[in-house]
């Protein structure tokens, strides 16, 4: 019988008092097919369906730091699974359950490790394309304006900041990367690599959920400021998988501080980003361990997520 790897830096189980923090997983060794490992995902192979374990390892200018951090994986797969219940009628998604008991019977010894941060999924074939959807200039979308005065190569109003909410949504895709960074592409680049019709049909979906995904955060305080989507197709119909509106895929900023101060602070791993920066890391790996602090706090960040997007806690383990 195979058991997850618990995460360098974390209390062992037994060792658990009441409050304590249960540990990180960071690697997991299922009695099923390893489909692929990837920086966060081991997804395993069970033939018409995919068992995708979302682990709490945490990779930072693309090196898988030593620690991970406690119930990340957790809060990626219920903030998905919340969404594709959300947002299924706008789009079809790959998402059947995330009930253990619905895991083929090798994996039910590890129930309760796999509880909360596993899906069990159709297997479709992936679109190789990152649909991007941008409501506030940020990241590269921000060094392209300030370069260009565009965004995809559309010319965008001048005088915008770093920060400023866009006249409407704006989709930018990106090809998706093995590794290393994504690419940004234009529309017509797009079309040339998967046609002119699925390349509308993507961006008209896409747009659509983040309407719905971002006046559903800003009820709870939160802005999008940009989120990637990606699909597979079942037949002919685009359909939504991976992940959705996590702090992963998307760049969340709080409301009120973002109204007072104009605040971009991200509810996700820029804590530890702006730590490695501040030690003076050289970026190459191995990457240096992270204090219990940071650990913390980054733990912390993510499970607020969780909470204002849902309305809920983060259950318990």
């Amino acid at each position: 019988m195979h058991e997850a790897v618990v995460g360098a830096g974390t209390p062992a189980a037994g060792a658990l008092g009441q409050g304590a923090v249960a540990p990180a997983v960071t690697e997991t060794h299922l009695d099923l097919p390893l489909f692929s490992r990837g920086k966060v995902r081991d997804i395993y192979d069970l033939g018409e369906h995919l068992l995708i374990v979302a682990t709490d390892r945490l990779s930072a200018f693309d090196a898988v730091l030593p620690a991970g951090i406690p119930d990340r994986g957790r809060v990626l797969t219920g903030l998905s699974a919340f969404w594709f219940g959300r947002l299924r009628d706008i789009v079809p998604n790959h998402f059947i359950s995330t009930d253990p008991a619905t895991f083929p019977p090798a994996v039910h010894a590890q129930r309760q490790m796999l509880a909360g941060r596993s899906m069990l999924v159709r297997r479709l074939r992936p679109i190789g394309i990152e649909c991007v959807v941008r409501g506030y200039l940020a990241g590269s979308a921000w060094k392209e304006y300030a370069a260009t005065g565009a965004l995809g190569g559309e010319p965008l109003p001048a005088g915008l900041r770093m920060g400023s909410r866009l006249p409407a949504p704006v989709f930018t895709p990106a090809t998706k990367a093995q590794t290393g960074h994504d690419e940004n592409i234009t529309l017509p680049r797009m079309a040339q690599l998967v046609g002119a019709d699925l390349t509308r049909r993507l961006r008209e979906a896409s747009l659509a959920i983040y309407r719905e995904g971002a006046a559903q955060a800003e009820r709870c305080g939160l802005l999008v400021a940009d989120t990637k989507f990606e699909f597979g197709l079942e037949g002919g119909e685009i359909v939504l998988i991976d992940e959705v509106l996590t702090p992963d895929s998307s760049r969340f900023w709080d409301a009120p501080a973002y109204a007072a101060t104009g605040s971009t602070e991200s509810f996700d791993k820029q804590i530890v980003r702006d730590y490695l920066e501040r030690i003076g890391w050289d970026k190459q790996p191995p990457a240096p361990p992270l204090p219990p602090e940071v650990i913390a706090a980054t733990r912390a960040r993510y499970r607020e997520a969780y909470t204002r997007l849902t309305g809920g806690p983060l259950p318990e383990e």
